[in-house]
């Protein structure tokens, strides 16, 4: 069998290579390294014409990192810590995250993957999260990620896959009102809610960390092998 075909979001922001400065979509090349070696073929999906018109074309789908959504998808007003709203690439996203949830296409989420997920079936976000923790351990310093500890929940899909223990985090906002249909799969030990699964489908599962910034490949191997 052919390498299953990985659909995988980016960016679209002002960017320096060569002699160039022009804005590109883009993406950290660890998530293309990441899926190639679990055994997929990554194709990079760009916030732009019909997305949820792909989703028939794909074999899975990752929703990957980015800044923050705009508050007024999930009917707020923004916290004078949000940026980085790209409301295009917003509006994308979702349409995505609902034409995959409605073919059940084996979906993972990563960090902003898990922020889009949630209010795309109806739940709310922490805007900064340091707010409601009282500590600033989930993003230590601009460009830097931080290892934390999170805690899978016995019996959900997440628990079957990594054990507890640290990953790399970098975020300053988090699921505040779980959407309905998600369960919590694991939380940090302040209570932070760090992934959500949807039991009713064969395989959508959001983190919050950045497994694509470490050497586990666990949750790139099980996507790849429920997209098989």
């Amino acid at each position: 069998m052919g390498r299953p075909v990985i659909g995988i979001t980016c960016y679209v922001e002002p960017a320096r290579f060569t002699v160039w400065e022009t804005p590109a979509a883009l993406l950290p090349h660890a998530y293309v390294e990441h899926v190639t070696r679990a055994g997929g073929q990554p194709v990079i999906l760009p916030p732009a014409g019909d997305p949820g018109a792909l989703v028939g074309r794909l074999d899975g789908l990752i929703l990957a990192g980015g800044g923050d959504l705009d508050p007024g998808t999930y009917g707020e007003q923004p916290h004078q810590q949000t940026g980085y709203i790209r409301k295009f690439r917003d509006e994308a996203e979702l349409e995505v995250t609902q034409a995959a949830l409605a073919a059940r296409l084996p979906f993972l989420g990563i960090c902003r993957g898990l922020q889009i997920l949630n209010v795309a079936l109806g739940g709310t976000l922490h805007q900064h999260l340091p707010d409601v923790v009282g500590h600033t351990g989930h993003a230590p310093a601009p460009g830097a990620y931080g290892p934390l500890a999170v805690r899978p929940v016995a019996g959900t899909r997440l628990a079957g896959i990594i054990e507890p223990g640290d990953v790399l985090h970098y975020h300053h906002q988090s699921v505040a009102k779980l959407a309905d249909g998600l369960v919590a799969a694991a939380h940090a030990d302040d209570g932070t809610i760090e992934a959500a699964e949807h039991p009713a489908h064969p395989f959508t599962l959001a983190v919050q960390w950045h497994p694509e910034a470490g050497a586990d490949p666990a949750l790139f191997d099980a996507l790849i092998t429920a997209a098989r």
